[in-house]
């Protein structure tokens, strides 16, 4: 595609990389078909290719509007377009720069600028979010069902492991899930335990910072990114870890981004190349230690499965089939799914912020997930897991929670006990 940016964008960084990302594309519309929106709505301009056109035009010089601001809000950032893309084109690096763009130049109604900074500060802050949420649940009964849906509920953790191994991973764990569903965390640190794992959680670590990078705060996300490296960084520089286990891929999307999100950053772009590096999904350090898992393994009810792999598993980590591999070996039974590649609706704060779609979208996936009904509904993230809980009578679960109810050989099951992590 040919360019001809405007003077203002064309020495800029953020300038350089749009252009290079926008000469990529060839028009071709392999990404019309992956697009969930665009199914839904029929409109060329809620399509990857008429996103792109949008943010060509902006970038070009013409001058932004609120419509332009509303397709690209509509966008889910699901990057199944990336996916399906045969030239390579960057296209989540693409949005995000549009967005901050438009949102620069483009004043939103009062009400929705005041809605998305009191998601943007709320849900970024663990505390202020827990806070929220346990408030929430306290007056379950005088809120809308859309948003008491979202609350979830309290369910036993289980124990912190406290044995000490000589291999150790760091597990960030300053997410929403902590509040909304902590036991995901311990399932995590015990199965971990089972291979030899000892999981570090570290003080001083927050949110991974997609939450305002995706609201158009680009300057708060890369802060967020700082204050991570600044806090895992003397246990990865001393190599005191081998890895940083991330067990919400929402959140193992955004630290993949760190590198190319400081990569200007004199300071912190070595430091970022390294944390990435460092990344890795729990599918990636469990793999190998297949038959050490199978040998602690016990009989249980649920093994008729059907996995959701959230969008930020299969497009953005580009980790497809390896979950489902691990749960098919160690005994579940998973059934088909239809459209797997397509998005639940949830990303991040997507089903607050454009609710009707999300719940259309919802109901789009349940449909697939539930078919052949299967005793249990597994994914990987906890939007995922929580908007699917929202409209779902089938348990929904992390699939580290299946694997770690599974792990019962020589220990109470964790579901009776209670107990503390081990933070540093």
């Amino acid at each position: 595609m040919q360019t001809r940016l405007a003077s203002e964008f064309r020495d800029r960084p953020e300038g350089r990389t749009a252009d290079e990302i926008l000469r990529a594309c060839v028009h071709c519309g392999f990404c019309l078909a992956t697009c969930p929106t665009y199914q839904l709505l029929g409109d060329e301009l809620d399509s990857p290719r008429g996103r792109i056109y949008q943010i060509k035009q902006v970038l070009e010089g013409a001058p932004p509007s609120r419509a332009i601001q509303v397709h690209l809000d509509r966008c889910l950032t699901c990057r199944a377009c990336e996916t399906a893309c045969p030239s390579g084109v960057e296209y989540g690096h693409l949005v995000d720069i549009g967005r901050a763009e438009v949102d620069a130049r483009t004043k939103r109604p009062l009400a929705e600028r005041l809605y998305r900074w009191a998601l943007r500060e709320g849900v970024s802050r663990p505390r202020l979010f827990g806070f929220a949420l346990r408030t929430g649940r306290a007056v379950s009964g005088l809120l809308p069902k859309r948003l008491r849906s979202k609350l979830g509920h309290r369910r036993p953790t289980g124990s912190w492991p406290t044995q000490i191994h000589a291999r150790k991973v760091l597990l960030p764990t300053a997410c929403t899930q902590p509040s909304l569903s902590p036991p995901i965390d311990f399932a995590t640190a015990r199965v971990l335990d089972a291979v030899g794992l000892q999981s570090i959680v570290v003080q001083g670590a927050g949110c991974c910072g997609a939450i305002r990078q995706h609201l158009s705060d680009q300057e708060g996300a890369l802060a967020q990114c700082r204050a991570n490296i600044d806090a895992w960084w003397p246990y990865v520089e001393s190599e005191q870890v081998e890895a940083i286990v991330v067990n919400a891929s929402g959140c193992a999307a955004m630290i993949k981004e760190y590198g190319h999100l400081l990569r200007n950053d004199p300071q912190y772009s070595s430091k970022a190349a390294h944390i990435v590096q460092r990344l890795r999904d729990p599918v990636q350090v469990l793999a190998p230690e297949l038959e050490r898992l199978r040998k602690r393994l016990s009989p249980q009810g649920s093994r008729r499965i059907a996995f959701h792999p959230p969008c930020t598993l299969q497009h953005a980590l580009q980790i497809r089939g390896k979950v489902e591999g691990l749960l098919r070996a160690l005994g579940a039974e998973l059934v088909p799914v239809a459209d797997a590649h397509l998005c639940c609706g949830s990303a991040g704060t997507y089903s607050l912020l454009q609710s009707d779609l999300a719940e259309e979208l919802r109901t789009r996936k349940l449909e697939t997930l539930l078919r052949e009904q299967p005793d249990l509904v597994l994914s990987a993230n906890i939007g995922c897991i929580a908007h699917l809980q929202g409209a779902c009578a089938v348990p929904v679960r992390h699939w580290l929670e299946w694997v770690d109810a599974a792990l019962t050989a020589g220990r109470t099951p964790p579901m009776s006990q209670t107990g503390k992590k081990e933070v540093r």
